[in-house]
């Protein structure tokens, strides 16, 4: 549980921090709206963030009776390298009202919130970033990335792999099969690190459709995959219709697609490509190993284009650590800095392989040295440590230790985090 706030009243003319009480919850959200902008939201999406949001984990800073700092965390489970699922924390709805920016409001949210986290339990907290700047100072690492796309159907064609012809592809109403395509997200979630086991209600997340999501598309449409019977796969997606002088240039705007094979999701993709009076299909946050990008006949005209996603930090650097495997045996001394977080400073001992690992404190000589922004960085898998070495952000003081370390962190499968919150 989060600490009483009454060891945390405002002094000095610095907003009270708080958790959150259920009756505040519409002026605490309306002060996240106007932070990003003061455009409301429909009432669906309102309803379903208010659903989600776990008010023994969110805090407000108040100025007497006005919130003007906003801060949440879902309680989620992280698939890491190796499959297991691990509890993180999902920092959410941070905000701070334009009146009260450069007096430490965030700071304190950040600091407050990851001592509570640390109480709680989970070793990771994560995020996604409005501004990616922000959060370095608190130990977040940029973790995985993604990949947008926004692919020319006209002048690019999809080379599908055997039994793809197999597969039966039907249009669904979304609701009525939500059921079916979380059975099929669930089966993905662990062969995949920075994927999110969905907890119940958040699989309404995937039928919001709110206009303004839409960019002038048709309302959300579905189509299942299936083979023998059996539903292997899905896509959500909008078709936006355009016309010019030359004829039709409408689009297809992707919102979801999971496959259980590479058949289920080449037929899945070609029948994006395929669909009547559009000549493009825009992607956005998709893995950055996908297989449609290996089976596309011109990679240039995707017009690729790559942005963070997920930032990890650790807050409990030995028990993050030890939660993940290795595919190559790693046994090196770490010389980790926080000062956001001083418990997790100082010399631990990394030792795993593939089929598990150890992290504990030491007194022994450390193979190199890194903040604990490197490790969430590296976390994952999708970062090298050895990129970070060469960008001067980890230092080797036993030669090799860097290669070794890089070389177990690394991912087979690339991470990545299916959708935001």
């Amino acid at each position: 549980m989060a600490k009483d706030s009454a060891s945390h009243q405002g002094n000095s003319g610095r907003p009270e921090l708080r958790v959150l009480r259920q009756d505040e919850w519409d002026i605490w959200y309306d002060t996240l709206i106007r932070a990003f902008g003061g455009v409301p939201e429909t009432a669906e999406e309102r309803d379903l963030w208010r659903s989600l949001t776990e008010f023994d984990r969110s805090l407000g800073a108040w100025d007497g009776g006005e919130c003007v700092g906003t801060a949440g965390a879902f309680s989620f489970r992280l698939t890491v390298p190796g499959g297991a699922s691990v509890p993180a924390a999902g920092v959410t709805m941070v905000g701070v009202a334009a009146t009260h920016r450069r007096r430490g409001v965030l700071t304190s949210m950040m600091r407050r919130q990851l001592e509570d986290v640390r109480e709680w339990g989970p070793p990771l907290a994560v995020l996604t970033a409005s501004e990616p700047e922000i959060y370095g100072r608190f130990g977040y690492g940029v973790g995985t990335l993604h990949v947008n796309a926004e692919i020319d159907t006209t002048r690019v064609r999809l080379s599908v792999p055997p039994g793809t012809d197999d597969v039966r592809l039907r249009y669904a109403v979304p609701g009525d099969v939500l059921d079916v395509c979380e059975a099929v997200y669930a089966r993905k979630v662990a062969d995949r690190p920075g994927m999110l086991a969905r907890l119940p209600g958040w699989e309404r997340l995937g039928l919001l459709d709110p206009d303004s999501e839409r960019d002038g598309g048709s309302p959300l449409q579905c189509v299942l995959a299936e083979r023998d019977g059996e539903v292997v796969g899905y896509a959500r997606f909008h078709v936006k219709p355009e016309w010019d002088a030359g004829g039709p240039k409408g689009s297809v705007q992707l919102r979801d697609t999971q496959a259980l094979d590479p058949a289920a999701e080449a037929a899945l993709w070609r029948f994006l490509f395929g669909i009547d009076l559009t000549s493009t299909v825009k992607a956005y946050g998709r893995p950055m190993d996908e297989a449609w990008l290996h089976q596309v006949s011109d990679i240039r005209r995707c017009a690729l284009r790559v942005r963070d996603s997920l930032h990890v930090r650790l807050v409990d650097v030995g028990a993050a650590l030890q939660a993940r495997t290795y595919q190559a045996p790693v046994d090196v001394v770490f010389e980790v800095e926080d000062a956001f977080c001083p418990w997790n400073a100082g010399r631990w001992r990394l030792s795993g392989d593939a089929k598990g690992a150890a992290c504990e404190r030491t007194t022994d000589a450390a193979d190199l040295s890194l903040s604990v922004r490197e490790l969430g960085a590296a976390y994952l898998g999708g970062v090298s440590l050895g990129a970070l070495g060469a960008a001067g952000r980890v230092r080797e003081l036993r030669q090799g230790a860097l290669t070794e370390a890089a070389v177990g962190f690394a991912s087979a499968v690339v991470p990545w985090l299916p959708h935001g919150f």
